[in-house]
């Protein structure tokens, strides 16, 4: 069967399709925010900290719909199987990096309230370890999409 790659009704009523999209939304949105970040805390540059904490931002908003998907995903394509082996670790990794992500958030929010305060040093790990989740579970997703080998 061929499917036409101009045709909207496919795109949209793939049964993964939303997710393996929207997904590349908070993957590239934190990792630019992290590295803006880090450039911010190295240069004392507070333009860099702003762009920093707008791309968290977005980053945090666009894990609802991201989430939302994969369970959405799971439970249409795959008829809401029990999850074992790749895919129980793409999804615990997965919610455990849209919790990372939006407590990177949080603290940078809770700070830019505060204009005298400064960031604290401790988000610089906790940044650090939520991009290598976030990778990890990027690079298992692949693996269920195929992209990265058998799916």
């Amino acid at each position: 069967m061929r499917v036409n790659p101009f045709d909207i009704g496919t795109v949209v009523l793939a049964k993964h399709a939303q997710h393996v999209v929207l997904i590349h939304f908070p993957i590239a949105l934190f990792i630019t925010a992290v590295a803006f970040d880090y450039l911010a805390q190295w240069r004392k540059n507070r333009m860099l900290a702003a762009a920093a904490y707008f791309n968290l931002l977005l980053a945090a908003v666009s894990t609802v719909p991201v989430v939302a998907t994969g369970f959405a995903a799971w439970q249409w394509a795959l008829e809401g199987q029990k999850l074992k082996g790749i895919l129980l670790m793409h999804l615990v990794l997965g919610c455990t990096s849209s919790v990372l992500i939006w407590l990177v958030c949080w603290i940078h929010w809770r700070v830019r309230r505060h204009p005298a305060a400064s960031l604290p040093t401790y988000r610089l790990p906790i940044e650090a370890v939520a991009v290598l989740l976030v990778g990890l579970t990027g690079h298992l997703g692949g693996f269920l999409s195929g992209v990265n080998g058998p799916g």
